[in-house]
């Protein structure tokens, strides 16, 4: 299994994108000391992705894709979440897969997909 890790910069933020938004469930999570980065791992239909506070751990601006199935059925929960900084779309792409990108508040981007027939 590949797990990615995402730069993140606000706790509370990323919880409330991951979390709240996209309905990821939070696994675990990991600091030295009250003054030192979060690191912490949330998860959905068993694809897990690393959040992290610490500077070097990746950049900003990343890309991951994650397999779905019901894609639709997922999209529509999103559509009736209210989150006022996205609101995606869903795509049939030219390679015969649904996707619906979102992009989280440090920039890293999420594509779902499920194949199509």
């Amino acid at each position: 299994m590949i797990t990615p890790i995402f730069r993140i910069f606000d706790k509370e933020k990323a919880e409330s994108f991951y979390l709240d938004y996209l309905g990821f469930q939070a696994d675990w999570e990991h600091q030295y000391t009250a003054d030192t980065p979060l690191y912490f791992q949330v998860s959905i239909n068993g694809a897990c992705i690393h959040l992290s506070e610490h500077h070097g751990d990746a950049s900003p601006g990343s890309t991951i894709r994650i397999h779905m199935e019901n894609l639709k059925n997922y999209y529509a929960l999103l559509k009736d979440k209210p989150y006022r900084y996205f609101n995606p779309g869903l795509e049939k792409t030219p390679w015969n897969t649904l996707e619906v990108t979102v992009i989280d508040p440090f920039s890293n981007r999420i594509i779902f997909y499920e194949d199509i027939e």
